[in-house]
């Protein structure tokens, strides 16, 4: 054995116990570790409780008349609540299902075209320079400030002068009555969030990449589709999704907007089980109707949240 080595056999127990010292002054003390569990143990009472609250109501055969007091197994529970709700949820002549198809149809098309004209104005912010892009991006950025609320007149009175009238088949119909300009109203205010998350995401893909598939003959466009998409999957899944979350509890504009209740979606539903005064709202109907409204995009959430919260930690890495 040479002297080098045993110089390193000797030096390799201090290393250990300087890693084992080091590990032990990161460990937080007993009465800390403590009080950090008695701090998760509250945030998730508090997150929890309302949950609790509602599920229990909805179970509850009682005609309460206000909500009042919570009982974690009401006396006689019963799904008889949901039964009602899922046969004639609100006093239109509209199923669930039928307000379920509206929700996701609408849903499902603002977060595709969201993600479809974000990505694109993304990697326009993200790769190219032109003049004009500070201002634009600056613009965009002031629109994402603005409440989605903030824009119901001025959209109302533009999508209520558009009428759409194709004889040849017979389509006819107010761009603002149907859920087709609900759809563009919250397309709109989506679209500089899924902007500037896309493009954060997008500033994480390293030029190179794209550039070595120029130099083997790829084009702009074939480079965009087949090398920054796939990359880009993680920030794409979270932005679709936020957006059709978005779209499914989407309450403002569809009740403003829309006059027929074959076109009303299940937010729309939900808010007309609210009475004038608290005793006259059915309360375990309502619970019932707010838990299967909840449930579809909670369960999606809670299958993808890593993905979800990976996505959009590393969106707001640059900007």
């Amino acid at each position: 054995m040479t002297v080098t080595e045993l110089s390193s056999e000797r030096r390799l127990p201090r290393r250990r116990a300087r890693v084992a010292t080091a590990g032990r002054r990161d460990r937080p003390s007993p009465l800390k570790q403590l009080l950090l569990q008695l701090l998760c143990l509250a945030i998730a009472f508090t997150v929890l409780f309302p949950i609790i609250w509602i599920v229990s109501m909805s179970l509850d055969p009682r005609d309460i008349s206000r909500p009042y007091e919570l009982t974690l197994i009401p006396p006689g529970a019963s799904l008889d609540a949901y039964i009602r709700v899922w046969n004639q949820p609100s006093p239109n002549p509209v199923s669930f299902l039928e307000l379920a198809k509206n929700s996701f149809l609408l849903a499902s098309a603002t977060a595709i075209f969201s993600v479809a004209i974000g990505v694109t104005a993304a990697y326009a912010f993200s790769r190219l320079q032109f003049r004009g892009r500070q201002v634009l991006m600056i613009a965009v950025l002031a629109v994402l400030m603005l409440p989605p609320v903030a824009t119901l007149a001025p959209l109302f009175v533009q999508l209520n002068g558009i009428n759409i009238d194709i004889p040849q088949i017979g389509l006819e119909f107010n761009l603002r009555n149907s859920l087709i300009g609900v759809g563009l109203a919250i397309t709109s205010g989506l679209l500089p969030f899924a902007i500037w998350n896309l493009k954060g995401y997008l500033d994480t893909i390293p030029k190179e990449l794209e550039e070595a598939a120029g130099v083997d003959g790829a084009t702009k466009n074939q480079t965009f589709v087949k090398i920054t998409l796939p990359l880009a999957m993680p920030a794409l899944a979270v932005t679709g999704f936020l957006g059709f979350l978005s779209g499914w509890t989407e309450f403002y504009f569809t009740s403003t907007f829309l006059n027929k209740p074959e076109d009303y979606t299940l937010a729309v539903a939900l808010n007309s089980m609210v009475g004038a005064y608290a005793t006259q709202t059915p309360w375990s109907d309502f619970a019932a109707f707010a838990v299967l409204v909840a449930a579809p995009v909670s369960i999606v959430y809670f299958g993808f949240q890593r993905y979800i919260v990976g996505g959009l930690a590393v969106g707001g890495v640059k900007g």
